[in-house]
């Protein structure tokens, strides 16, 4: 069997390597040269490893990190895996422990609404493995050091979300009852197996044929329609998209509107009822998103993104505008060919276009800006420009604050 195992240098990748070292085995190690010389001390070592082994290393020198750091690093490291590992048909076998499983859940159970955070990382996906599940991080430490394997210290791991995670709650957790770990995976493994039940439940709900005639979601008990409308959502986006918890009780409502109806989710999915049957699809099958109304206070998904208002005595920045001149409900679009407005201090009127070829605004992100439209007048394009009559002066009272946040996992 091919198998490319991703060797940090850490304990868990060691012992990963090790059990699977063979001639079918080959590792990929990725420098992202965020630590200096520490980090070119973790290729150095892992070179003299798979020396030692046999085993092939492949090494990645990461480009400048870009967003969030964490993110980046795993894409970086996940998609030359990828890579790697379809030149040699090979499984990619990454070193999670039974450590990692908890620390997942309970991060993804504070920062994420679902049974699915519950759930955990599943033994296989795609290609990837997992084999070292059953294996605690105190085990495959005491497993190195009995065939006589070294391993490298992260010194950036105390800083982080995991860091705080074993450094901080698990300890409370033991303190709390000295079996809390064992009872959370004994938890997490009834949980998967009841996610079976579960999804052989959706699975006939669903009935076949859902891509093309849709799903009668408002006659599915509420529970059953949550389930339901995330797996068309995972469907549509041939993984697991982001989480609709939030969402499910206006896609729900779509099924009792006449004729078509649509909403834009996070993930850039969207939502289409027709006659009362929904169903999800990418929001790029469907062209542009849709328009939306937004009422002051109030949110809508829009173009993969999520725009908020609100009222307030809120200082003034972009976004921020007269809410006396103001719709009490505004309409969300996108960018339509011979917009204009009339920008602050600019003293006229100005096209969209040309205002975005001032902001340099990228051509392909241009249809997914929110316009925001006050009794057919634009007050809003984030980062582009706000309408001069819906100017806030210092002795403006009454104050709307706009928010536009381009975030797929927005719940």
């Amino acid at each position: 069997m091919n198998v490319l195992v991703l060797l940090s240098g850490g304990r868990d990748s060691v012992c990963l390597l090790h059990r699977l070292r063979g001639e079918q085995v080959a590792a990929l190690h990725v420098n992202y040269g965020l630590r200096g010389a520490e980090s070119d001390g973790d290729e150095a070592f892992c070179r003299a490893l798979c020396e030692r082994l046999g085993v092939e290393l492949f090494v990645l020198h990461a480009a400048t990190p870009v967003g969030n750091v964490q993110a980046w690093a795993r894409e970086v490291r996940y998609a030359e895996a990828e890579r790697i590992a379809a030149q040699r048909d090979a499984l990619i076998a990454v070193g999670h422990t039974a450590t990692d499983q908890l620390e997942t859940v309970i991060y993804r159970l504070a920062a994420s609404p679902g049974r699915r955070a519950l759930l955990g990382m599943p033994e296989r996906s795609g290609r990837v493995i997992r084999p070292l599940l059953d294996m605690t991080r105190e085990e495959t430490a005491a497993y190195c050091r009995a065939h006589g394997l070294q391993w490298r210290e992260d010194s950036s791991n105390p800083t982080s979300a995991r860091g705080l995670i074993r450094d901080t709650i698990l300890p409370a957790l033991r303190q709390l009852h000295p079996a809390a770990e064992a009872n959370i995976h004994a938890t997490l493994a009834l949980l998967r197996e009841e996610a079976e039940v579960l999804d052989e439940v959706v699975a006939a709900a669903l009935a076949g044929g859902q891509e093309r005639a849709g799903v009668a979601l408002d006659e599915l008990s509420p529970a059953l329609a949550r389930l339901v409308a995330q797996r068309l959502a995972d469907d549509a986006a041939g993984a697991r998209a982001p989480a609709l918890a939030a969402h499910v009780e206006a896609i729900v409502s779509l099924a009792t509107k006449p004729g078509t109806a649509s909403l834009d989710l996070p993930g850039g999915l969207r939502a289409i009822s027709e006659y009362g049957r929904v169903r999800i699809e990418p929001a790029a099958a469907t062209g542009e998103p849709m328009s939306q109304v937004l009422p002051i206070p109030g949110r809508v998904v829009f173009g993969g993104g999520v725009l908020e208002s609100a009222r307030g005595p809120f200082a003034i920045a972009d976004g921020t505008l007269a809410a006396d001149v103001l719709a009490p409900a505004l309409e969300v679009r996108g960018w339509r060919p011979g917009d204009r407005m009339r920008p602050l201090g600019l003293g006229g009127t100005k096209s969209l276009q040309d205002l975005f070829t001032d902001r340099k605004i990228p051509r392909e992100a241009r249809h997914r800006l929110p316009v925001v439209v006050s009794n057919g007048e634009i007050a809003w394009v984030p980062g582009v420009a706000t309408g001069e009559r819906f100017r806030v002066a210092p002795e403006t009272s009454a104050r709307v604050r706009l928010t536009w946040r381009l975030d797929c996992a927005a719940p």
